[in-house]
């Protein structure tokens, strides 16, 4: 019976948590079905299998257990909010502002609390994973910290996020995994049992999210979804949901006003919680969903959905810049990194709507070829010499780079990235950034070495690098990361 049982429970997962709370029923004394169908609100079907695994006996109208392992279904402590409280006041404290490009609202101190709580008392977390698709609130921090034993990745834009919550859960020894990705362009290839985010309140923002969050989702899977629209606008709120239907997606549950935030007072501040469980046709639909590319997802700033397109001036003088003294004139490419860019010539890409991250990002999935680069001239990696340096550093294996400022006028500038002769391993793992990083460096290093073997290679590299950075692209893992992955490579 309790082999047959652990089993049972665990290919629920995380909605295994009712089905336990059946079982510590039973133990405790007889019930009859319908007792057990109504405590548990879980199909009949699901009910007689959960008797069957457990070797429930039936006496009568009555079904009763004669042991069970308290382990199945003891419920594990958590903490007080009066614990948890100062704890997620001091992530608040920390975390960066949020950037203004990517037009996000911070949630407050209740709200984190109320997350954690909620998902924790709806699912059985222990040994789940968890997803956030954007995570500025620190859903995964404040999850993690009330429930360790629950694993959580978290994938982002902002750079400053990332660092922070990487560094915060290391401190902390929570089990969080941090990876970068612009979802217009690519997901990093994750798997989770739920999903939780809080998208662009757009309906171009809402597919967006939600398509990438149902990729990575395991069938059983539950996405949970912050959203909220003005009571003076409801056919906004009709469009949102109709692109939560054509997804192929079920409204499970819906719990009005459950989120509070710091500003967002168009919306009064607040947004409901949408449970979503998916259909058969979900990931099929998912896939078709991201397949426009659409950069225009938010409701202000230069990624919203009314900004205009790129100034023909500038364009020029980027193309011009690039083309350089070669006769060959170079392809205009747009945005992305999350595969490899093939081009036998000079290729320029304009990256005016640049929140932050996209310059460095494609200069490192680049070609080995002159790349060009259109951004603003208040870009944080070329405003001062700090970032220029740091830039320079990143790519140095790869790229010799100039900076253009004021070009062709006060509101642009020109990156120009010139190819340097590959040699060492930090320039292997350059020129095959969507590889996998464990089989690109330990290939890199025995063909440097000309001696390793396959074994001694990646015995060197796991005292290098975290094994989960060894099993991610080097594109997908936050840029502190990388950077520290090619000082390594560099230095080891």
């Amino acid at each position: 019976m309790a082999e047959s049982l652990v089993n049972f429970l665990a290919d629920r997962g995380v909605h295994s948590r009712p089905l336990r709370g059946l079982v510590a029923r039973l133990a405790e004394g007889p019930r009859t079905l319908d007792w057990l169908i109504r405590t548990a609100a879980v199909p009949r079907r699901t009910v007689e299998d959960l008797l069957d695994a457990a070797g429930a006996r039936r006496d009568g109208e009555q079904w009763r257990l004669d042991s069970v392992d308290p382990a199945l279904v003891t419920p594990l402590p958590t903490a007080t909010d009066d614990e948890s409280r100062p704890v997620f006041e001091r992530y608040l404290d920390g975390v960066p502002k949020p950037r203004r490009a990517l037009d996000h609202v911070q949630a407050d101190l209740d709200t984190m609390l109320r997350r954690a709580r909620w998902l924790d008392e709806t699912y059985h977390l222990p040994g789940a994973r968890l997803l956030c698709v954007g995570d500025h609130d620190l859903t995964a921090l404040a999850a993690c910290t009330l429930r360790p034993e629950l694993s959580a990745t978290v994938v982002d834009l902002d750079e400053d996020l990332l660092t922070y919550i990487d560094a915060t859960a290391q401190e902390r020894g929570l089990d969080i995994r941090c990876l970068h990705a612009d979802l217009r362009f690519g997901m990093p290839e994750v798997e989770a049992d739920l999903v939780f985010t809080d998208p662009p309140y757009t309906p171009e923002g809402m597919r967006l999210f939600l398509a990438r969050g149902v990729e990575s989702l395991r069938p059983e899977g539950r996405v949970v979804v912050a959203y909220g629209y003005s009571e003076r606008n409801p056919a906004l709120g009709l469009k949102v949901q109709q692109e939560v239907l054509r997804l192929g997606l079920v409204f499970e549950a819906v719990l009005p006003g459950f989120n509070r935030y710091l500003g967002a007072q168009a919306v009064g501040s607040a947004s409901d919680l949408y449970v979503l469980q998916p259909t058969g046709k979900s990931a099929k639909l998912a896939q078709a969903a991201v397949r426009g590319g659409e950069t225009g997802i938010y409701t202000h700033g230069p990624q919203s959905v009314e900004s205009t397109g790129p100034d023909p001036e500038a364009i020029a003088a980027l193309l011009r810049l690039t083309r350089g003294d070669d006769t060959v004139q170079p392809t205009l490419l747009r945005p992305g990194w999350s595969a490899p860019v093939k081009a036998s010539g000079p290729v320029a890409f304009d990256l005016t709507a640049d929140p932050g991250p996209w310059l460095a990002r494609t200069l490192l999935a680049g070609p080995p070829a002159r790349v060009g680069a259109l951004v603003g001239n208040n870009h944080s990696d070329i405003t001062d010499q700090r970032g220029q340096v740091a830039l320079r550093e990143l790519v140095r294996a790869k790229y010799r780079l100039t900076f253009h400022r004021s070009t062709p006028d006060g509101k642009h500038a020109v990156v120009i990235a010139e190819p340097v002769p590959a040699q060492g391993v930090a320039a292997a793992l350059l020129e095959r950034v969507h590889g996998k990083l464990g089989n690109v460096w330990r290939e890199a290093l025995i063909r440097e070495s000309g001696s390793l073997t396959k074994r001694e290679a990646r015995e060197k590299i796991a005292e290098l690098a975290p094994e989960a950075d060894l099993a991610s692209r080097l594109i997908d893992l936050p840029r502190h990361r990388i950077a520290a992955i090619l000082a390594a490579a560099q230095s080891g």
